[in-house]
């Protein structure tokens, strides 16, 4: 269920197989001031998650997707705080949790307040690092990534939201080498353009709007054989 409007304190994105605790966790939010978007699987997790919930609370134990192979999908494109829920204790698992993207976990049955308390704090964090989410790149290129906008020497591109996301996926990676179907593959959402080649065109698309901004360089770099990468 998602409220219609979207409070200040941010959006959660609370994902669990177990609907009783989807719908305590989206009560208990929803009453501090939260919007609140669900998801009872993998899959719908996944799609709730293109709305860019401000903080992902993610059940570790679902079956067919579990929350690591959750986590690692959604590291692909987020970069949002993301709570496990887990009854596994060992170090192994926690282990396992932080290396697919988690930052934190909280153990069942857990406490609400705790819960809440963790949430909280992993919020703060995240606002305080708001203002690194604006990069400048060599030729004064900037990319802010929580607004999706992108400048040259203060005049913004207009990149569609398919050129920004491929703009801001090799950015993230820069100096890392992606053919088109990997690039194709990671920024996903392409509806009706499933042929990889259309990395391509967008990419070109990308280096004409900045050159017209004033980039006196091309930030994407080809590499003949393998594909593109962002200089480093």
């Amino acid at each position: 269920m998602e409220q219609n409007a979207r409070p200040s304190q941010g959006t959660i994105l609370v994902v669990d197989d177990e609907p009783d605790i989807v719908s305590l966790l989206e009560e208990y939010f929803s009453s501090q001031g939260f919007r609140v978007l669900t998801a009872l699987d993998g899959e719908t997790a996944l799609k709730r998650a293109e709305h860019s919930p401000d903080l992902i609370v993610l059940d570790v134990g679902m079956p067919f997707m579990d929350g690591y192979a959750v986590c690692r999908r959604l590291r692909e494109h987020l970069s949002c705080p993301i709570v496990f829920l887990t009854a596994r204790v060992e170090d192994v698992d926690a282990l396992e949790g932080f290396e697919a993207g988690a930052d934190d976990y909280v153990l069942k049955p857990f406490s609400l307040a705790v819960l809440g308390a963790r949430v909280r704090a992993h919020l703060a964090r995240e606002s305080r690092h708001q203002a690194k989410a604006e990069v400048r790149f060599d030729g004064d290129l900037v990319i802010d990534y929580r607004a999706r906008t992108v400048q040259v020497a203060g005049t913004p591109v207009e990149l569609t939201r398919r050129e920004f996301d491929i703009a801001a996926f090799l950015a993230k990676h820069a100096g890392q080498v992606f053919e088109r179907e990997r690039i194709h593959e990671r920024v996903g959402g392409w509806e009706n353009e499933s042929d990889p080649q259309v990395v391509t065109e967008h990419i070109r698309r990308i280096r004409k709007k900045l050159a017209a901004a004033g980039l006196a360089h091309d930030p994407i770099e080809t590499i003949w054989g393998m594909g593109y990468k962002w200089r480093a």
